[in-house]
């Protein structure tokens, strides 16, 4: 005989319902479209268990926004273990593209996150996820491979930019699979030739 749940164990699953829910509509949807009546019945919760969780349709969807974040963080972090950091760095491009392919994903995080919560507040979610995954790869790049006057911290928003536009116009393309191999071999490019092929000659003696 199982125990009974906690008010917590409750709580807890409630909320977890109404993400699930949130998410699939707001991918299916879109934000403006997304109804809050049609989130809790999907969920099977009441208005009430929505609005004791979240204040509003947009703290909800702050909090969807902010778990893709982190997943797709989780998804480079699992693709990229090993010790180049080159290597590792165009890898974490590609995970990243594979990640905001999904259909789901680019429409949440790419398109309606920045207009619905505004720049300010996609940079905060971001902040801890991608771009701290971007940040650590770029600092282990120019750890190994010094280039004089990149410095790690716009090094790394010029590129977070780079890929986020990526995602954007492969998704956007006619041949999607045509567009994803050339942006991967161009981007591989742009990081190669960014860290490696522009180092100074004194960096290069040193290598």
């Amino acid at each position: 005989m199982s125990r009974p749940r906690t008010q917590a164990e409750r709580l807890a699953s409630t909320r977890a319902a109404l993400l699930k829910a949130a998410r699939s509509i707001f991918a299916e949807q879109g934000y403006a479209a997304a109804a809050t009546e049609e989130i809790v019945r999907r969920a099977k919760v009441t208005r009430g268990a929505l609005y004791h969780h979240f204040e509003d349709k947009r703290a909800l969807f702050d909090a969807v926004a902010s778990d893709v974040a982190r997943e797709i963080a989780e998804r480079i972090e699992a693709a990229t273990p090993m010790d180049d950091p080159l290597k590792a760095l165009i890898v974490g491009t590609g995970a990243f593209l594979d990640a905001c392919l999904d259909p789901a994903v680019r429409r949440i995080y790419l398109i309606d996150a920045p207009a619905v919560l505004g720049w300010q507040r996609w940079r905060e979610i971001d902040a801890p996820h991608g771009v701290r995954s971007l940040r650590e790869g770029v600092t282990a790049m120019l750890a190994a491979h010094p280039v004089d006057g990149l410095a790690v911290e716009p090094t790394t928003f010029l590129l977070s930019g780079a890929f986020n536009e990526a995602a954007l116009w492969v998704a956007e393309a006619k041949d999607e699979k045509a567009a994803r191999r050339e942006m991967d071999r161009s981007l591989a490019l742009l990081i190669e030739r960014l860290f490696v092929q522009s180092r100074s000659p004194r960096a290069r003696a040193r290598a």
